[in-house]
């Protein structure tokens, strides 16, 4: 079973989200700030992270940025998940160290081919 941690203020997001990709066999742990999402990837040892962008505190930019910084956190893919919709966010967010790039409000079966995708990948290493 792979994990996944959800780095997500909303409550409201965690709770849809998190109950589906746990209907579709997948582990998820939350983190509500981009601060704890940092030492839950660092202590639980996540197989993939969803990062939502626009946290308090330590952003989503920021905490990708040190995650793919350290070594013993860089090879955990991230998607970063973001509202604000921007042209260059998708840009932004991979020049940051995200994997990939999705926008809310999530259309789940493509961010699920993006998790497969991802996992995938990271299983052949």
């Amino acid at each position: 079973m792979s994990r996944i941690l959800y780095v997500e203020d909303n409550e409201d997001n965690v709770y849809m989200l998190s109950r589906r990709l746990r209907k579709h066999g997948f582990d998820v742990i939350v983190a509500s700030d981009g601060e704890q999402g940092i030492e839950m990837a660092r202590s639980e040892r996540p197989d993939l992270i969803l990062m939502d962008l626009g946290l308090p505190s330590l952003d989503g930019w920021a905490a990708t940025r040190l995650l793919k910084g350290a070594s013993d956190t860089r090879a955990i893919p991230i998607i970063a998940l973001s509202a604000h919709t921007m042209t260059g966010d998708r840009e932004s967010a991979l020049a940051a160290g995200c994997d990939d790039y999705d926008a809310k409000p999530v259309a789940f079966e493509r961010l699920l081919a993006k998790i497969r995708a991802l996992l995938q990948c990271g299983s052949g290493s």
